[in-house]
């Protein structure tokens, strides 16, 4: 049943709720799914499974997955448009998905009044029997769990990857899965209280999300929550917020791009190569590895501590690394064409994502940034540094595109496309001979795509496009 829910006054609301309840689902409560698209809808299809009465609300009148939802749950009512708080308070539970915010004036209210509320992640928590590695931090969780789950399938070992990433955790339950491998968000982590990882790390730390959080330090708590019951703490030493995490944890396991302290992962020059190491021990030499950039070398070494901790095979993890080549859109080569080399990184969707890729991409020459998309009330001040001497020239796209360029403006050259086939013909003829054009907007894709992939597909198609 799909309704309209803005249109109803609190009396037909409640009315209406009652009026389903009849024949085989004579019950007092329902649980009230709050967001559909695909977390949502995999909720929905976990809470069916469980014999539960559920009520879905979601803001926008057009919200993806309500086909599915409706051919395959005809007997779940669906409510659109403005939350109506009478749902929210006659629930017995509330499932809200990662893209609405706990800080809604109706979850609020529901809070008050007693509603528990959590997310699909606490759901997953509660019913999962077999270890979880856990992973999130701003910038290298897709890359990390992909990389994990190349590790244990080195191994032999049944896993699954997903949460953030891919399949949502709900769809990943099933009773012959050895290992489950979760990427996860802040929003994700925001009312999550029942996971107990066998390992967990925060990989990095760097303003995201801004438009959701109060201030950078609430969101920094909120990525520590993934800490809270894990068995071992996966520590990045070279970030000082992370590194201070640790205190809390009797089991720590660091990584770092420097000399490691014994017993952690880290990085050691013998006869002028370099090396992953354990403490004293050497592992695989650096250039052993098909992921590329000091970013990525960080990555397999978190990926070789949450390993161990997991109880993956060292033998088994040091053949995945070899192999790996790492993820579309994240840094990933697209060609070279008149001596440019160009690169795709429309995974960089905040400023520390995209100051990752300029640090990390090989250049010959000089790099050329196309940027811009929305900002998420990001700063973009650090970037500053980052282009200094190493960016010629930077090219805008998308809504927030003259935020950045008042802050890179005395930096380098800027210039302003219309859409990213522009984009790509002004970089084109900014490049000089041996320069690497890097996609990696510091922003999100939604102004103008229909998320970061789609960003990538159009730029890769526009570079190959060129004559």
């Amino acid at each position: 049943m799909n309704v309209t829910a803005d249109t109803l006054s609190n009396t037909s609301v409640v009315a209406l709720v009652a009026a389903m309840m009849t024949n085989d689902m004579q019950k007092s409560e329902y649980i009230l799914v709050v967001g559909l698209g695909i977390t949502g809808l995999s909720v929905v299809r976990y809470l069916s499974s469980q014999g539960k009465n559920i009520v879905v609300v979601d803001s926008r009148h057009e919200t993806p997955g309500l086909k599915e939802l409706e051919a395959d749950f005809p007997e779940v009512s669906v409510f659109l448009g403005e939350f109506d708080e009478a749902l929210f308070m006659a629930a017995s539970q509330i499932v809200i998905s990662p893209g609405v915010s706990m800080k809604e004036s109706v979850i609020q209210h529901a809070i008050v009044q007693g509603v528990d509320v959590i997310g699909d992640i606490e759901l997953f928590a509660q019913r999962v029997n077999a270890p979880v590695i856990a992973v999130t931090g701003s910038n290298g969780k897709s890359t990390v769990v992909s990389l994990l789950g190349e590790m244990a399938k080195a191994a032999n070992i049944h896993y699954v990857v997903g949460g953030n990433i891919g399949i949502p955790a709900l769809n990943l339950i099933n009773e012959n899965i050895d290992l489950y491998i979760l990427e996860l968000s802040s929003f994700q982590l925001e009312n999550l209280k029942s996971l107990k990882p066998v390992a967990a790390a925060v990989l990095n730390l760097s303003p995201d999300h801004m438009d959701r959080y109060d201030s950078y330090a609430e969101y920094v708590e909120v990525k520590k929550r993934v800490y809270q019951q894990c068995e071992v703490a996966v520590i990045n030493r070279d970030d000082e917020q992370v590194n201070f995490m640790q205190a809390a944890h009797k089991s720590v396991a660091g990584f770092s791009l420097r000399e490691p302290v014994q017993g952690d992962y880290g990085l050691r020059e013998d006869e002028n190569e370099i090396c992953l190491c354990k403490g004293e021990i050497k592992l695989i030499k650096q250039q052993a590895l098909k992921l590329s950039g000091k970013h990525n070398t960080a990555n397999a070494l978190a990926a070789l501590a949450l390993g161990e901790a997991a109880g993956l095979p060292m033998a088994s993890m040091l053949a995945a690394l070899t192999k790996f080549p790492g993820l579309p859109h994240r840094t990933q080569f697209v060609a070279k064409k008149k001596n440019v080399t160009w690169v795709n990184d429309s995974k960089g969707t905040n400023v520390g994502a995209s100051i990752a890729a300029i640090n990390g991409v090989q250049v010959k020459n000089k790099l050329v940034l196309i940027a811009g998309g929305m900002a998420k009330d990001a700063d973009f001040t650090p970037l500053k540094l980052a282009v200094r001497g190493k960016v010629r020239g930077v090219v805008l796209i998308g809504k927030d595109a003259k935020k950045i360029e008042q802050v890179l403006q005395d930096e380098v050259t800027v210039w302003h496309a219309k859409d990213m086939q522009d984009a790509v013909k002004i970089a084109a003829n900014m490049a000089h001979s041996d320069d690497t054009v890097l996609l990696s907007p510091a922003c999100a894709s939604f102004d103008m795509f229909n998320g970061y992939e789609h960003r990538g597909e159009v730029f890769v198609k526009a570079v190959e496009g060129l004559q």
